[in-house]
């Protein structure tokens, strides 16, 4: 699973990363080291004109959703808490996320993403402490996670809503020791089909998102400081000595 990661990018940067049309992108970012679910995060998403020809792609825009994705139906919010990761191999189907995965995906930007490691418990320990890992490129460039975004009417505060999830796939090669689950990626490349909200086949969607390409990432342990949402700032993800 993903349930924190580092965003530290401006609007500007991603503005370029992503190709983003600037006319509709405006918007306020603030690096944020310990990205948690509930907070707000910059998300892709691609949205298409009704006089827009269907062969052209769909225009990319940036904003800030709500990271746990709240579906339509939805009764209230507290839902999304639950709902931060989508299985790929089950969103297309699962009525949680069925309609996104079909209508509303979404680019994930992240500089990395945090996992826990439990190992062996320690000697009088009945639970192993978990080491959290930082994961990032390790040339430095910004992750495309994979992921749907949605909208919700809060009804009594009379506005809407924007939430997303991120989707995950079982962990390969050497972060697979770290923890079974990982986000999935997208290439630049797949920017454009993932992004159009015409109709696709779910094993189309699927075949563009893609894990990491192994060796590209790094996985350092950090100190257990990310374990606590109120700790913000670039020690998080300074690597430590491994025990």
């Amino acid at each position: 699973m993903c349930g924190r990661y580092a965003t530290t990018q401006t609007a500007s940067t991603l503005n370029q990363s992503f190709e983003i049309d600037l006319a509709n992108s405006f918007v306020e970012l603030e690096a944020d080291y310990n990205m948690a679910p509930t907070k707000l995060a910059p998300v892709v998403i691609g949205r298409r004109a009704e006089e827009s020809p269907q062969d052209s792609p769909a225009q990319r825009e940036l904003l800030t959703a709500r990271w746990g994705l709240i579906p339509s139906w939805a009764k209230d919010p507290s839902i999304g808490s639950r709902l931060i990761n989508a299985r790929s191999e089950t969103a297309a189907e699962k009525p949680s996320f069925k309609k996104a995965f079909a209508r509303r995906r979404a680019l994930v930007p992240a500089d990395g993403y945090y996992e826990w490691y439990a190992g062996e418990p320690r000697e009088g320990e009945k639970k192993p402490a978990k080491q959290p890992f930082y994961i990032t490129p390790k040339d430095g460039s910004v992750l495309a996670m994979a992921g749907l975004y949605e909208f919700w009417k809060d009804r009594e505060a009379d506005e809407w809503i924007i939430s997303f999830t991120i989707l995950t796939t079982t962990a390969e090669d050497d972060l697979g020791h770290i923890h079974e689950r990982m986000p999935l990626f997208l290439e630049p490349d797949a920017y454009d089909a993932w992004l159009d909200p015409a109709p696709r086949s779910a094993d189309e969607l699927l075949g563009l998102l893609i894990p990491a390409a192994p060796g590209r990432l790094d996985a350092v342990p950090v100190s257990t400081a990310v374990n606590n949402v109120r700790n913000n700032g670039p020690e998080l993800i300074v690597p430590i000595p491994a025990e």
